[in-house]
C-alpha cells in the first residue's frame, strides 16, 4: 500500500472520527488501556440478538490508536458477532504479517494499517480497540452495562441474551432442591 494512501486514511479516521461519541443505549462497554503509548478508550457498543447494531468509542490516544479504533467500528457495526470476531482475528494476524491479501481486503480500510506491522511500538496502538472488543465478546458479563436491560422471556421461560444466545431462564422450582 502506497505510503500516502495509508497517511491519508489514518489521518481521516483520525482527525474526523464517524464513531467518537457518546452512545447512550450501548449495552456493553468496556475501558481498554495501552500504558505504553497513554492511549485510554472506552469502548461502547449496542449487540442485538447476536448482531453489531451501533458502536462508539472515547477516550484519547495516538492518531494510530483512535484512527484504528474507528476504522473497527466501521467494519463490525451491522455484522454478527460471529463475523466482527472473524475480522478481529484476521486485523490481528495483519499486524503480525501472517495473512493473504484477500483477507487483507475483507479489512477494507483497516487494511492501511498493515505497516504497522514493522513498527513494534505501534503496535500496541493499533490493537487496543480491536482488544477490548475481543474482551467484551470473550466476558460479556465484564462489560455489561449495569442499566442495560436483557431480552424478555418467552412463553417458554427462553430468551435470547443480546449476543443472540438463546437461554433457558432459572425460575425459583428449578433452582429449588
Amino acid at each position: 500500500m502506497h505510503n500516502t494512501f495509508y497517511s491519508e486514511i489514518l489521518t481521516e479516521h483520525n482527525l474526523h472520527p464517524t464513531h467518537k461519541h457518546e452512545l447512550p443505549d450501548a449495552n456493553y462497554e468496556l475501558e481498554g488501556v495501552n500504558p505504553s503509548c497513554g492511549d485510554d478508550i472506552i469502548l461502547k457498543l449496542r449487540v442485538d440478538d447476536g448482531v453489531v447494531k451501533d458502536g462508539a468509542f472515547v477516550g484519547d490516544g495516538c492518531a494510530i490508536s483512535q484512527a484504528s479504533a474507528d476504522m473497527m467500528l466501521d467494519l463490525v457495526i451491522g455484522r454478527p458477532i460471529e463475523e466482527a470476531k472473524r475480522l478481529s482475528e484476521i486485523f490481528l494476524r495483519m499486524i503480525k504479517g501472517k495473512i493473504t491479501e484477500e483477507e487483507k481486503e475483507e479489512l477494507e480500510e483497516a487494511g492501511a494499517l498493515e505497516d504497522i506491522s514493522h513498527m513494534p511500538a505501534r503496535v500496541k496502538c493499533a490493537v487496543l480497540g480491536w482488544h477490548t472488543m475481543d474482551e467484551i465478546f470473550a466476558d460479556p458479563d465484564k462489560a455489561k452495562k449495569a442499566d442495560a436491560q436483557d431480552s424478555e422471556t418467552d412463553a417458554g421461560g427462553c430468551r435470547n441474551d443480546t449476543f443472540g444466545n438463546h437461554r433457558k431462564e432459572k425460575t425459583a422450582e428449578m433452582t429449588k432442591k
